[in-house]
């Protein structure tokens, strides 16, 4: 039996998790694509990676509360934790997200 992923609550999510989270381009691309398309599996989410590198990536994401991991299945599909984050930090995201992208 798989083992169930850990989600932080609202107030383990700290500043240093998220920008330690974010500070990696593909992990800042994930988050990106996931605020913009609601939910993906792991392999929508990085078609070019390895399936190592991608549970890597989502298990920093997922650690730091920026993503919520649920199984479907032998799916893994992830989501963003936009309002958890927003309302622990507001404007954050955004912030750093749209600095990436200009």
């Amino acid at each position: 039996m798989a083992r169930p992923f850990h989600h932080p609550a609202v107030d383990e999510i700290t500043l240093d998790g998220i920008l330690y989270a974010l500070s990696d381009p593909t992990r800042r691309s994930i988050v990106g694509k996931l605020l913009a398309d609601g939910e993906m599996n792991c392999g929508q989410a990085c078609k070019a990676l390895p399936p190592s590198t991608v549970s890597h990536h989502h298990r920093i994401l997922r650690e730091n509360g920026l993503i919520r991991s649920e199984r479907r299945g032998v799916e893994v599909i992830n989501s963003a934790r936009r309002e958890e984050v927003e309302r622990r930090f507001p404007g954050l995201l955004d912030a750093i997200l749209n600095q990436t992208a200009t």
